[in-house]
């Protein structure tokens, strides 16, 4: 890392510091009131992909990098653990799941998904979706997981029909999405290329 930049890191962790002694909101944050915040900063940073504007991705990874050091900052705090902690353990984890670059002895041919089926908190392929991404992201998700384990998926195959019940419909979305993924297209990214699309279209009318 260039010395610029770990220079910008500790003037960001310096900055946090201050804040967290002399400011009256900053001081008082906790994991919990930061949540609902860094998930709309996710979300802001995901605008700012699709719409393609440099400046305002710069921002946006700006602000979500602010948070994760702002939650290493409280844990430590807390005693829980420290932003060292936070890095060697992302640090660990990359070299575990490429044994084919760093232990390549102890590779054998394993798919992304089954190298993360080895660590000892993975009960199955799934346990690493959470409940409460948005429906299409989770479906897209856990598509991949298990296409990843080279386990063939068998998702019924419905067709459109006038009568379809909630339960038909939502099968028949499921089997969009699988189609969009054999055929290389993230299914949340054409929607909200399509979302898009229908805003500028009603914009322009």
């Amino acid at each position: 890392m260039e010395s610029k930049t770990c220079a910008a890191f500790e003037r960001l962790s310096e900055i946090l510091d201050t804040l967290r002694k002399e400011c009256p909101w900053d001081r008082v944050q906790t994991m919990e009131s930061l949540r609902y915040l860094t998930i709309e900063e996710v979300h802001e940073l995901s605008e700012a992909i699709v719409a393609a504007e440099g400046n305002e991705i710069k921002k946006e990874l700006g602000d979500l990098a602010m948070h994760i050091l702002f939650y290493c900052k409280i844990a430590e705090d807390e005693g829980r653990f420290t932003t060292e902690d936070v890095y060697n353990t992302i640090c660990d984890k990359l070299i575990d799941r490429h044994p084919f670059i760093y232990h390549k002895d102890e590779y054998h041919g394993e798919s992304w998904e089954q190298l993360k089926m080895r660590e000892k908190d993975r009960k199955g392929v799934l346990d690493g979706v959470p409940d409460s991404l948005p429906s299409l992201i989770k479906a897209v998700r856990m598509q991949e997981k298990v296409a990843g384990m080279n386990e063939g998926l068998r998702i019924k195959n419905e067709e459109l029909r006038e009568d379809m019940t909630e339960a038909e419909f939502g099968d028949y979305l499921f089997a969009l999405v699988d189609w969009a993924r054999r055929h290389g297209i993230n299914a949340d990214d054409a929607l909200c290329g399509a979302n898009q699309r229908f805003r500028n279209q009603i914009k322009n009318k």
